[in-house]
């Protein structure tokens, strides 16, 4: 899912100069591919079955790696834009059976192992842009999409086998009937998390071709390799660190984070610049969602999952739209842009932090939850794996 979702961003300066991409088409075919995955998420949130069906999760693999092959067969924008919406489809089809399963099966395991799976986004995101820093002096813009559908079905065997979720049990709990009144945090929370999918996306769309404009041709490449490795432990981390602090509170500090990583690239430029940013921006955004989609599950809003989610995704298809007019002069407008975007969503979480209910009680559980350290033994009542992993089997 990581390739096959996110090697757009570093092909697409190959686009610009050889295909003869503009940059509003461009942006165009992102919002197609963020259109195509909020379509994606919500087949997986209103139809469950989907979700514990091994015959979608492999046909959706197989849809992914083949609309990447299809790319360099045409020149149609509008075909192009078609095949990264069902890529955005498919690959969010992907991401809910496999986080779900990991929601199901790793259950009463430690939190941090489902953190690091979800890091495997991470892991396909730093392969795409080796892929493309090897390979951009020596082919062209279809070899490196050909090349990246090569590399997602060497991936696409290694996950064939993967289990899906099992059926639900009967004596499944219901919570939103006993939810307590948390309208006001969850509102903050919301907009923060809007907010984000607005800002994130457009350094997750445009970054590489931003620091390309102002860095030798090989930084860019080299940046998005750092977004990805950075990326991958990075749930693990968060997920670690919302045992001991409040979600609220570190929801608030990723925010800030990733803001300077995102205003770097177009305030200071330069090489050390820019891979400071990738640093900082793929440390934060995987940490993000999880922290603002466990701090809604702990908050036990009705549909608090699918809410944010369809938020989230609603912001990453406005993105690209938001800054299209800005492209005409390059890129650092628009990173600019964004980072005011993620600042806003960062003053939305300074608002959640107030009056914060950390002590609510979770269903199941008797005593009051506390952000607090914990041990192996009593991890499940401050953020056992559901928590952890919750936000991810819709987003």
């Amino acid at each position: 899912m990581g390739v096959g979702r996110f090697v757009y961003t570093p092909i697409l300066p190959l686009m610009h100069t050889q295909a003869g991409l503009s940059a509003a088409a461009g942006a165009n075919l992102a919002t197609a591919n963020y259109v195509g995955y909020l379509v994606g998420a919500l087949a997986g949130i209103l139809a469950p079955v989907l979700v514990r069906s091994r015959l979608v999760l492999r046909g959706s693999l197989v849809l992914l790696t083949g609309t990447l092959a299809a790319m360099p067969l045409t020149h149609s924008t509008t075909v192009w834009g078609l095949l990264r919406l069902l890529a955005g489809a498919a690959s969010a089809l992907v991401f809910v059976v496999a986080a779900s399963s990991l929601l199901h099966h790793l259950r009463g395991h430690p939190s941090h192992l489902p953190g690091w799976a979800i890091g495997g986004v991470g892991g396909g995101i730093a392969l795409s842009g080796l892929l493309l820093l090897g390979l951009r002096s020596v082919v062209d813009w279809r070899a490196a999409w050909w090349a990246s559908a090569a590399l997602t079905a060497l991936l696409t065997v290694g996950s064939w086998n993967l289990r899906p979720e099992g059926a639900p049990s009967a004596s499944g709990e219901k919570t939103e009937g006993t939810a307590p009144r948390t309208h006001r945090w969850f509102g903050a929370l919301f907009v923060s998390y809007t907010l984000e999918g607005i800002g994130y996306i457009v350094a997750g769309t445009f970054l590489v071709a931003a620091i390309g404009q102002g860095s030798p041709g090989w930084v860019g490449n080299g940046a998005w390799v750092l977004v990805g490795l950075a990326a991958l432990p990075s749930p693990a981390l968060w997920a670690w660190l919302g045992h001991r602090w409040s979600r609220p509170g570190l929801l608030l500090a990723a925010l800030m984070v990733q803001a300077v990583g995102i205003a770097l690239p177009a305030l200071i430029g330069g090489t050390a610049a820019a891979l400071v940013s990738a640093v900082l921006f793929g440390g934060t955004f995987l940490g993000v969602s999880m922290l603002a989609l466990a701090a809604g599950a702990h908050l036990r809003f009705p549909r608090s999952v699918a809410l944010l989610t369809a938020g989230y995704s609603v912001g990453q298809i406005l993105g690209p739209l938001v800054v299209a007019p800005l492209l005409h002069h390059g890129y650092h407008r628009a990173l600019l842009l964004a980072a005011l975007v993620v600042l806003a969503a960062a003053g939305a979480a300074a608002v959640l932090r107030i009056g914060f209910p950390h002590h609510m009680v979770v269903v199941g559980h008797t005593a009051p939850v506390r952000q607090r350290e914990s041990t192996e033994d009593d991890r499940p009542a401050a953020a056992g794996p559901d928590d952890a992993l919750a936000p991810h089997s819709a987003n």
